[in-house]
């Protein structure tokens, strides 16, 4: 065991959480240890925002995998999170959204004291620095960059046309006055390259004495003693090492990795504990329970002409793309891809339950390769997913796989909603606008009327993550015995110790996740810091 270093604070995890954390602890004085499992993200394909999908897979992310899924086709499903600096918001599609109002309200009634809508805007706000928004709604000073794309490719704008003449309205502003419609995303851009919470929040304190950064660093467990976190034991390339934090633990290794270490650290189900002989430190059955995620179930539209992202990758072309970004920050690879989509009321609920995520080319996932040829995906996602899965340990070695079973379409309402979003595509992509550019539908079938047996096997068959795990350590009322977190973020029974990431969430948002972790991160660290508001936090 190597020599242990004193911190006031450590911070597991490098992520959209982490790098937030790090940011308000250290300019407000604390002595901090930032521990991440994957590398720097000074990588090019991170910096530009169309090559995105060239991480994904590398040694910068992590691919969970699931067990067989009986209600997904059998299949072993992946889930693919952010393995380096920045974590899923160096990795992912940038798109910025928070959710509708009553997600937050809902948490609220369940017991989360102090997470309404009145409660988190200001804080989203306080984060936010939006390049063309600003008011009540919308923050213009924090450190994550908000703006929109550059680029717009032509079928997302085609799509944006098709939906309105499905009778969708065009909105603006997805974080505004109301999520229905149709447009283009903002984007965590800044001047055409990815703004990263490594590349905004992190960036402004990385050469700051006051902070250690340890990258390539597999965190088997926090040491706890006398009920209290007092430190971290992790390896690296050097071997073993452990150090000691005065002042508080924080976690931020996402929805899939921060149970995971609870539990080998002796916080979660005793009777699994004691089943892999780990000391029993406090027994918190909620630990890797409540999983949730998004789901997405692509429709392929084959193009009359060569106009989709295929081939701007090869060759000369992709050589005059890559000298347009490097010289003027411009052109295609200044595109988060996904620059279309929008939010539809499917079910006549009264708001939203289905996200359009649309691409300019047509695309596969971690489990199959995508179509061949020129053409276009559309993507319904259901926004608020009924199914729950579970996160369990497989060994009681730290640095083992989780048992991880995901128990996604369990639900049958997860698989009519989809269904619904499939029929919504399939409108939108006869549309005229869409119809002027796509020769024919490549799947789920070529024919416009087919029954809903297709379709909800080709749901059940193709549908995927859309990289938004949540819940696994929620919080929650102190009556509530699920519930890991309190509502100030605290892991139950165990003092200096908190959860700053998705897995803290009781119950998905209404969109993509990673603003909603930097606002959570936002005040994990005001409450560390015992500051109440915004305003306040400001000064630090």
């Amino acid at each position: 065991m190597v020599g242990e270093a004193q911190f006031d604070a450590i911070v597991v995890g490098g992520g959209s959480g982490g790098c937030v954390v790090v940011h308000r602890l250290v300019n407000a004085g604390w002595k901090v240890l930032l521990l991440e499992a994957g590398p720097s993200d000074d990588h090019l394909f991170v910096r530009m925002p169309a090559t995105f999908v060239r991480v994904i897979g590398t040694q910068r992310t992590w691919v969970y995998e699931t067990r067989e899924q009986p209600a997904a086709g059998n299949r072993r499903m992946h889930v693919p999170q952010g393995r380096t600096l920045g974590g899923g918001s160096s990795v992912n599609a940038m798109v910025y959204i928070r959710g509708q109002a009553q997600d937050y309200d809902d948490w609220a009634a369940a017991g989360c004291a102090g997470w309404g809508w009145p409660d988190v805007l200001p804080w989203f706000r306080f984060a936010e620095n939006n390049q063309r928004l600003s008011g009540p709604l919308h923050g213009t000073e924090g450190p994550l960059k908000v703006s929109d794309t550059r680029y717009r490719h032509p079928l997302s704008l085609a799509f944006v046309k098709a939906a309105q003449e499905c009778g969708l309205g065009y909105n603006h502003d997805f974080n505004g006055p109301q999520q229905q419609g149709v447009g283009f995303y903002q984007t965590t851009t800044h001047e055409g390259e990815r703004a990263s919470t490594a590349a905004t929040y992190l960036a402004a304190v990385k050469t700051n004495p006051a902070l250690k950064i340890v990258t390539g660093a597999h965190v088997h467990r926090v040491i706890i003693e006398g009920g209290r976190a007092v430190g971290v034991q992790w390896r690296d390339a050097a071997g073993m090492h452990q150090a000691r934090a005065a002042r508080e633990v924080v976690l931020s290794a996402g929805a899939l990795a921060t149970p995971r270490l609870l539990l080998h650290s002796g916080i979660g189900p005793a009777a699994q504990l004691r089943e892999f002989g780990i000391e029993v430190r406090r027994d918190l059955p909620g630990v890797g329970e409540n999983f949730q995620d998004h789901l997405e179930c692509s429709i392929y539209g084959r193009c009359k002409d060569p106009i989709s992202l295929l081939g701007n990758d090869k060759g000369w072309t992709a050589f005059m793309h890559g000298l347009q970004w490097k010289l003027f920050r411009t052109g295609l690879l200044t595109s988060n891809v996904v620059e279309s989509g929008g939010f539809v009321d499917t079910a006549g609920c009264g708001r939203p339950d289905v996200q359009f995520h649309v691409l300019p080319t047509l695309v596969g996932d971690v489990e199959r390769e995508p179509l061949a040829g020129h053409g276009i995906s559309l993507n319904p996602c259901f926004l608020r997913p009924a199914s729950r899965g579970v996160v369990r340990l497989a060994s009681a070695d730290p640095e083992a796989p989780a048992d991880f079973d995901g128990r996604y379409l369990s639900v049958p309402e997860d698989v009519a909603t989809l269904v619904r979003g499939v029929k919504l595509a399939r409108r939108i992509l006869r549309a005229p606008s869409l119809a002027r550019v796509i020769s024919e539908e490549l799947a789920p079938a070529s024919d416009a009327e087919v029954p809903d047996a297709l379709l909800e096997a080709h749901v059940r068959t193709h549908a995927k993550t859309v990289y938004h795990p949540a819940g696994t350590c929620r919080m929650g009322a102190d009556g509530d015995p699920q519930a890991v977190l309190t509502p100030e973020l605290r892991v139950r029974g165990i003092d200096g110790l908190r959860v700053a990431d998705a897995s803290a969430f009781p119950t998905l948002m209404s969109g993509n996740t990673n603003a909603p972790v930097v606002m959570l991160a936002e005040r994990c660290a005001a409450s560390m810091l015992g500051v109440t508001a915004p305003a306040a936090a400001a000064v630090h």
